[in-house]
């Protein structure tokens, strides 16, 4: 199928920002451009619509045998069938919690149980921390072996072999990427896994980056667990677990001598975001409406759906990636486009720490990141660790006009215009 009728098989980019109230802000006599996405996207109406409808006609709590708890109980069941569309797995192989970084943390201290001295766990450079700071925590408090896998900053991926140098009989844990929030890197995931495999190690990926912009197939990349966040890709602030179901029950997970014992709600600690999870399931509900056949299978959807905004993302980021690079004193980090990637791009200003940049965009109704977006040792590795990077993500609802607007905003201040 050609680019142009994959494209046409999806909601045009008008009908889909329709669908977002966010979008009616301004600052003064300019439209906002959201260009924040990789911090959390914004979200359409039917996904507030059917948290209110939960917190209002359905909110209790669960496992009791009146009404409103045993629709709550439906619901989050139907949310578990949902996001397993959403990830290729199946239902009782999906979890929530808080966010990941707080599902990541649980997961970590249940493996960390079984961990001994001289254990090695493997980590990398490229990641968000919080795929690094659980296992830092854990190798400091088992007496493990933290190693880390390189970023190559000539191409912005890891070094060709490296992971197969690290790994040793002692590996216990291999955690990775599938994407980078800060330079839009796409991993191989799915071939490190593989090597993992070889020395017996558990596998964890941290999806948050990578689920917005590409179909998760958990199956294919075969880990362990695979975690995201649905305000990523247009939903609430909650977290969202895969584990194979056998890693999950070998979990020694610290639990209240009440709470369920079985997969999948073992790593739910206590009450859950009901209203959050519902919202969740509706983000990926609204994402599969976008297509314009709706005879097909929900995950058939997302798949060309996912497909769809790859490639309007991609012309996005070629006009973003163009225009930068012509700008004097800006330089562009990351794959270039028409590589494994994400529609994200980091730059530094010359002469202009990355929040002075974002404050200068802002009256301009151009919204973007800056810092080091958690990934701080790319950020270090870069040199740019106290400056801080100027991030921009590219949404289902970015335009070519919004792109022409921020890179406008950018040459006004390295030119000193006002």
């Amino acid at each position: 199928m050609s680019t142009t009728a994959v494209v046409s098989a999806v909601a045009s980019v008008d009908a889909i920002r329709a669908q977002f109230p966010a979008l009616a802000r301004r600052e003064g006599a300019h439209p906002v451009a959201f260009f924040d996405g990789p911090g959390g996207t914004q979200v359409p109406r039917v996904v507030a619509e059917a948290m209110t409808d939960y917190l209002l006609h359905h909110n209790a709590n669960t496992h009791w045998v009146y009404p409103t708890s045993v629709e709550t109980d439906a619901m989050l069941a139907a949310a578990r069938v949902t996001l397993a569309d959403f990830l290729g797995a199946t239902p009782g192989e999906i979890s929530f919690g808080a966010n990941m970084t707080t599902i990541l943390f649980h997961v970590a201290r249940a493996i960390g149980r079984s961990l001994k001295p001289g254990d090695e766990i493997i980590v990398t450079e490229l990641d968000h921390h919080a795929n690094v700071a659980p296992w830092q925590a854990l190798a400091k408090e088992r007496g493990a072996v933290l190693k880390w896998l390189p970023l190559d900053l000539e191409t912005y991926r890891h070094e060709v072999g490296a992971l197969e140098a690290l790994l040793s009989p002692r590996t216990k844990v291999v955690a990775i990427g599938a994407a980078s929030n800060i330079l839009g890197t796409v991993s191989d995931v799915a071939a490190m896994v593989a090597l993992a495999k070889t020395v017996g190690a558990i596998t964890v990926i941290d999806a948050v980056h990578y689920a917005p912009h590409a179909l998760v197939d958990v199956k294919a990349i075969g880990a362990d667990f695979v975690l995201c966040s649905a305000y990523k890709f247009y939903g609430p602030h909650i977290g969202i677990c895969y584990g194979r179901h056998d890693a999950t029950a070998a979990l020694d997970v610290p639990r209240l001598e009440p709470a369920p014992d079985y997969v999948p709600e073992i790593l739910e600690t206590g009450t859950q975001n009901h209203e959050g999870i519902v919202g969740a399931a509706a983000a990926v509900d609204f994402l599969a409406s976008l297509a314009i056949d709706g005879t097909a299978s929900r995950r058939e959807r997302l798949s060309t759906v996912m497909h769809a905004l790859h490639e309007r993302g991609d012309a996005l980021l070629r006009e973003l990636w163009v225009g930068l690079h012509a700008i004097d004193g800006v330089t562009v980090f990351g794959p270039p486009p028409g590589t494994a990637r994400t529609p994200t791009v980091s730059f530094h200003v010359q002469g202009h720490e990355s929040e002075q940049v974002a404050r200068f965009l802002a009256p301009r109704g151009v919204y973007v990141s800056n810092g080091d977006f958690y990934a701080a040792t790319v950020a270090r590795r870069l040199g740019l660790a106290h400056e801080g990077l100027v991030r921009v993500g590219c949404s289902c609802y970015s335009t070519a006009s919004e792109i022409a607007r921020l890179l406008d905003g950018v040459r006004a201040l390295v030119q000193g215009t006002a």
